[in-house]
C-alpha cells in the first residue's frame, strides 16, 4: 500500500529532537524555527513533558468520557489560571479543525442561527464547517460549499458593520484568527477585534476567537485576541496545547449553557492528552515562556526590519512573517539546505517563523546571520 500523496515532502527524515533542534537519520543537526506548524510550544521532548506522559502511560492511557477523568478538571483549572479565563468552561477534543467545528456548532445551538462571518485569507481547518469558513477554494469540496458563510475583508470595520445591518438576527457567529497563520501572518487590528465584540453584543452573535495557531502564549499573551482587551465568547485551541501530542479544546463563556449530547468526542480529553497538556501549561508558567516569546520575538523583528531586502516584517511574539521579493524566492529553500534551518511559508512569497517559545536568543542570532549570508549569496549569484 502507498501513502496517499497529499503533501509536497522535503527529503529529510528526522529521527531525534531536543529543544529548538532536530537531527536527521544522517546525524545532521537543524535549527527548527517552524515547530511543525507552530505545534512545538515548549521545545522538542522537554523532559517534564516526557516525564508527565511516561508516568501517565504507566497508570492508564485511555478510557472513554463515560467515566470521571480527574485530569480533565485539573487541566481546566490550570488552563483557567494561566489564560486568565477562570470562569469559562472547557470542552476537550483532538485537533484545531475539530475545535473550530465544535465552536461553530455551539454558537449555532446557542442562538439558533445559521450565518457565519469569516474573513479573506482565513484558515480554520479541513473538516466540514471548518473548511467552509476557510478562504481557499483548493480545500473546499463541492459537498463543503455553504450559503451560510459570508467572507469579508480583514480589518474592514465598515464592511463588518454593513454586513450585520444587512443580516439582522441572522448572524450566528464571527470567527477570526487573532493573527492569520496560513494566510500569511496578517494581524487583526485591535480596533477591529473591539468592533467585532461590540457588534456581536449588539446583534446577539457569538465571537469565536480562533487561537489554534496564534494562541497558547505564542504572541506573548496567552491569546493574541487579548491584545484588544476584550473577551471572546469561545476560544479555540490546539497545536501548541500538547507540544506534539494531539490535543485540542474550546473554552466557552459562562453565559453559553451546555446541554447533554450537543457535543461529544471519543478520544478528546483522554488521560495521556491531559497529561501532555498539563505539562505544557506547567512549563509555560515555570519557565516564563510567554515573556521569552515577547523578548526574543522583538529581537527577531527588529533585526529582520533592518535587512533592507525583506519587506513588511509583521507579527507578535514568536509568530512572525515577512515578504520575500521575487529575486530572493529561493531563500526558504536555501535556508533549509545550506544553513540547516527549518522555516515555514505562505504562498506566494512569505516566510513564516513559528519556533518553540523557549527559543534562545543565541539561536535567533544564528538565524539572522544565516539569512543575511543567504541573501548575499543569492544577490551575488544574480549578478
Amino acid at each position: 500500500m502507498n501513502l496517499f500523496d497529499v503533501y509536497p515532502i522535503n527529503d529529510v527524515t528526522i529521527v531525534k529532537a531536543k529543544g529548538s533542534y532536530v537531527w536527521d537519520d544522517k546525524g545532521e543537526q537543524y535549527l527548527d524555527l517552524y515547530g511543525g506548524h507552530a505545534v512545538i510550544s515548549i521545545g522538542h521532548t522537554h523532559p517534564h513533558w516526557v516525564k508527565r506522559i511516561e508516568e501517565q502511560l504507566e497508570k492508564i492511557a485511555f478510557y472513554s468520557n463515560s467515566i470521571k477523568i480527574p485530569l480533565q478538571q485539573e487541566l481546566a483549572t490550570k488552563l483557567g489560571k494561566v489564560s486568565g479565563k477562570e470562569d469559562y468552561q472547557l470542552f476537550l477534543c483532538n485537533s484545531g479543525a475539530e475545535a473550530n467545528e465544535n465552536a461553530l456548532k455551539m454558537a449555532s445551538f446557542h442562538n439558533g442561527r445559521k450565518k457565519i462571518i469569516a474573513f479573506n485569507k482565513s484558515f480554520h481547518g479541513r473538516t466540514s464547517l471548518a473548511v467552509a469558513v476557510t478562504d481557499n477554494k483548493n480545500y473546499i469540496a463541492p459537498v463543503n460549499e455553504s450559503d451560510n458563510v459570508i467572507f469579508l475583508p480583514l480589518n474592514d470595520e465598515q464592511a463588518l458593520e454593513e454586513c450585520f445591518k444587512e443580516n439582522v438576527k441572522q448572524i450566528s457567529s464571527v470567527i477570526i484568527e487573532g493573527i492569520q497563520g496560513v494566510g500569511g501572518i496578517n494581524v487583526a487590528d485591535v480596533s477591529f477585534l473591539k468592533k467585532i465584540r461590540s457588534l456581536c453584543d449588539e446583534y446577539g452573535a457569538v465571537y469565536i476567537a480562533d487561537s489554534v495557531q496564534c494562541g497558547y502564549g505564542r504572541t506573548g499573551k496567552f491569546f493574541s485576541h487579548d491584545f484588544a482587551g476584550v473577551n471572546a465568547d469561545i476560544y479555540t485551541m490546539a497545536k501548541g496545547m500538547g507540544n506534539g501530542f494531539p490535543v485540542a479544546g474550546i473554552i466557552i463563556a459562562p453565559h453559553i449553557k451546555p446541554k447533554h449530547f450537543q457535543l461529544g468526542t471519543t478520544f478528546g480529553g483522554n488521560h495521556l492528552a491531559c497529561a501532555a497538556a498539563l505539562a505544557v501549561l506547567e512549563v509555560l508558567e515555570e519557565e516564563k515562556l510567554m515573556g521569552n516569546a515577547t523578548l526574543v520575538g522583538k529581537y527577531l523583528r527588529d533585526e529582520l526590519e533592518a535587512i533592507p531586502e525583506l519587506k513588511n516584517v509583521r507579527g507578535r511574539g514568536l509568530m512572525i512573517g515577512f515578504d520575500v521579493p521575487e529575486e530572493l524566492k529561493a531563500l526558504k529553500k536555501n535556508l533549509l539546505w545550506n544553513q540547516k534551518i527549518f522555516t515555514g511559508e505562505a504562498k506566494p512569497n512569505v516566510i513564516r517563523l513559528l519556533p518553540s517559545l523557549a527559543l534562545k536568543k543565541r539561536d535567533a542570532e544564528q538565524f539572522i546571520d544565516s539569512i543575511k549570508e543567504e541573501i548575499a549569496l543569492l544577490q551575488e549569484t544574480a549578478n
